[in-house]
């Protein structure tokens, strides 16, 4: 209803509780007049007495006692919809909207997410994943919270801040000619059968962007946009590939891959991306601190 006043309804349930202005008002920490007021306020309001005086004691009228059903549940919603916002506020419940790309996703938020979940278990999470300009477009248009993107990236809207670094490695299959001690530039994979991240992400620019500054045009045999695909194209045999360190470091990758440094070294940043004007609630903090803890 239009112009109904919350406290107005209150003040009257505690008049009627406590037989009194005078009680009301101590209970309320107001003075009587302003007690009296908002009563006053509140019979115009609905254009019936709510309040009748019986000798000392203030009571509902007929009009008043029908109200108060109505004012308890107001009370009892009131209560709820703030202990809600506490339980938001302690980062207890909540949202949290993040884009990665799926090497990011697969190898960094694990562990992320596990300690998140662990310290705030009522807070959902949603992970979405795609090249970093379709990531960039949701944080800007507020379908994502923030993003843990490839860099470099940028948007006037956005803030980015870099919070870690990989290196990347040439990874052929396991048995591979080229010795694995031996480190590889752009020329020497220049007539290799190429696995490569698909175009239009950030990644495949600065892999391409290495193989160029070694006056080399990339020609990938393959393009895929996930990493696990890609590895296991690689462990056939059916090419080598440029890929994080990463995502060849775990013990069951030794007995399926050669890996080779790069000279010179390439090295990719993951940035962590929020609009500029993001109010952060508890949860998004929360997520904040946890990605840039990687440091």
């Amino acid at each position: 209803m239009r112009g109904l006043n919350l406290d107005q309804l209150i003040t009257f349930a505690t008049v009627v509780e406590h037989g009194g202005f005078t009680e009301a008002a101590g209970r309320l920490g107001l003075t009587q007049p302003a007690v009296s007021m908002q009563i006053r306020n509140l019979e115009e309001r609905f254009g019936v007495r709510l309040v009748e005086r019986v000798g000392k004691r203030a009571l509902p009228t007929a009009a008043g006692r029908d109200l108060l059903p109505f004012i308890r549940r107001l009370r009892e919603e009131m209560e709820a919809a703030s202990a809600a916002m506490g339980r938001h506020r302690a980062g207890q419940v909540g949202r949290v909207r993040i884009g990665t790309g799926a090497t990011a996703c697969i190898y960094r938020l694990p562990p992320i997410l596990t300690a998140l979940r662990n310290a705030h278990p009522g807070l959902e999470i949603i992970v979405v994943t795609g090249n970093t300009p379709d990531i960039l477009d949701a944080v800007e248009g507020g379908t994502l919270d923030l993003a843990l993107v490839t860099l470099p990236a940028g948007r006037p809207g956005l803030s980015i801040e870099p919070v870690c670094a990989e290196e990347l490695v040439c990874v052929g299959p396991r048995g591979d000619a080229s010795p694995p001690d031996r480190t590889v530039a752009p020329a020497a994979l220049a007539d290799e059968t190429l696995i490569l991240y698909e175009r239009g992400g950030t990644m495949r620019a600065v892999i391409d962007g290495w193989f160029m500054a070694g006056g080399i045009q990339p020609r990938p045999s393959m393009e895929l946009g996930n990493v696990e695909a890609i590895k296991n194209l690689v462990a056939a045999g059916l090419g080598r590939s440029i890929l994080p360190s990463v995502t060849v470091a775990g013990l069951q990758d030794c007995d399926r891959f050669s890996v080779q440094a790069l000279t010179p070294p390439l090295i990719r940043t993951l940035g962590l991306v929020l609009r500029r004007d993001k109010v952060l609630d508890a949860g998004v903090r929360a997520m904040v601190k946890a990605i840039t803890d990687m440091r």
